[in-house]
């Protein structure tokens, strides 16, 4: 499951992250115009909540579950596979849960 968990979020991270350089470097100006104005605005609508959140999500993910392979391969004695196997999941759920707070919470209205 995680090899195609690895192609099925890489597919759709390719169009996520190629949407989003797209609309944020490319479209109506570029660079020059993000800002607070801009994010805001962006946030307020719930496409681009849940655009940025799947963004997050599948990269949090894919590159974690990347990692864990990684651990797996190099990491040769059980002790050790386990311990930075657990530092991996609890800084990928901490780095989720604070990504997802944020993108929720966002308060337009203190810029």
């Amino acid at each position: 499951y995680g090899w195609l968990f690895m192609r099925i979020s890489g597919l759709i991270l390719v169009f996520l992250v190629l949407g989003h350089l797209f609309i944020m470097n490319i479209l109506d100006g570029g660079v020059q115009r993000i800002n607070f104005a801009f994010v805001a605005g962006r946030w307020s609508s719930p496409f681009w909540q849940v655009w940025d959140l799947s963004m997050l999500w599948l990269a949090l993910l894919h590159g974690g579950n990347g990692m864990r392979t990684i651990i797996n391969d190099y990491a040769e004695r059980d002790q050790t596979r386990f311990w930075l196997k657990m530092l991996l999941y609890v800084s990928t759920a901490i780095i989720i849960a604070l990504g997802t707070l944020v993108i929720f919470t966002f308060d337009p209205s203190i810029g």
